[in-house]
């Protein structure tokens, strides 16, 4: 049996064609991180862009979560900033920082300082996505594996800002006061962003996720001059692949309708916003994505469980639903929690 035909029966894929699989799928961002013990002992003494370009720590990690909770999909562990880091960008993740950039980008001659990505450039991403699809083919009776990249808002405000920022001040800067540069910047990153996907859709990947932590930051008309075309041309050229695509956004509810039009079937409501609200702005077309507080699951599970099964229920007014936390797992996080979680949900 090969990988394709090991998922036909896939209920994540099925939701994301819009189907009505027979039960709920679930999985969750940022499944395959610091909350598991195992990962943090793989991960011991190894920096995290150091582990995010090695194919054997990467399919290591990424099969951790589906091995302890039988989820629906696989996300492919990286990092937003990882394909800057291919291409020669000066940067590292600090411990309790995020991302650091050494030189930001300030000037047009900054942005075309930075190199295009090519194949070549990530051949550890191939390499790791050769071994998941193998590799899960054979568990579940065949687990999806999830694309995963940065948009461009989100990581032009890092080489913008040169790190984590609280207001983007710079970035707005930059968006309003230089805007060639801006598009310029926009156009490069979301050049990475869509040849870092379509790697990982080549080798193998069944689906992809477009994350944009900071979109909140902007609001709908903003977003829709500054933001929207460049995610859309991601989308774009993913879509071109056959493979289906979910837009997620931190803080995103005021923004759900251009997210919806940024072309992807699925959209990801975070947890501030009510998810039958979200139907209603997103309409018919969409498949949802979420969206339980991920804080709930500190909660007593009993408190747990019924929140998820109210998500669940008015998750069926959409034309499918996939069940996640509306952002992802905390690093504090109990993994028996978040087992007694999906096997909750899957009963559903």
């Amino acid at each position: 049996m090969n990988s394709s035909d090991a998922l036909v029966s896939s209920p994540f894929l099925q939701a994301l064609a819009g189907q009505k699989p027979s039960r709920t799928p679930v999985w969750f961002m940022r499944q395959a991180g610091r909350s598991l013990p195992e990962y943090l002992k793989v991960r011991e003494g190894i920096g995290m862009l150091e582990s995010c370009q090695n194919a054997d720590l990467i399919t290591e990690i990424t099969l951790q979560p589906v091995r302890r909770y039988g989820v629906d999909a696989a996300i492919f562990f990286s990092d937003i900033v990882l394909p800057l880091k291919a291409v020669g960008v000066d940067l590292d993740i600090k411990p309790g920082v995020g991302p650091v950039v050494a030189d930001p980008v300030r000037t047009l001659a900054d942005v075309e300082a930075i190199p295009d990505l090519a194949p070549e450039h990530v051949t550890y991403i191939t390499e790791a996505v050769h071994n998941l699809v193998g590799e899960l083919a054979g568990i579940n009776g065949g687990t999806p594996l999830i694309g995963f990249a940065g948009a461009p808002f989100t990581v032009a405000s890092y080489l913008v800002e040169g790190g984590p920022s609280k207001d983007y001040a710079k970035t707005k800067a930059l968006m309003f006061g230089a805007p060639d540069v801006w598009d310029a910047l926009m156009r490069k990153i979301a050049g990475i962003s869509a040849a870092f996907l379509e790697v990982q859709v080549r080798a193998g990947a069944s689906a992809v996720q477009l994350f944009d932590s900071w979109a909140g930051a902007c609001n709908p008309a903003d977003y829709e001059r500054f933001v929207l075309p460049y995610s859309a041309g991601v989308l774009s050229r993913i879509g071109e692949l056959g493979v289906p695509r979910i837009h997620f956004g931190v803080n995103s509810s005021m923004l759900l309708p251009q997210m919806g039009r940024a072309g992807a079937e699925a959209v990801g409501v975070d947890w501030r916003t009510p998810l039958d609200w979200a139907i209603g702005q997103l309409g018919d077309d969409f498949v949802v994505q979420g969206n339980l507080d991920p804080a709930l699951v500190f909660a007593p599970t009993e408190v747990m469980l019924d929140q998820a099964a109210s998500i669940i229920e008015t998750g069926r007014q959409a034309k499918s639903h996939i069940f996640n936390l509306g952002h992802g797992v905390i690093p504090s996080t109990d993994p028996d929690q978040l087992a007694r979680l999906t096997e909750f949900v899957q009963s559903r």
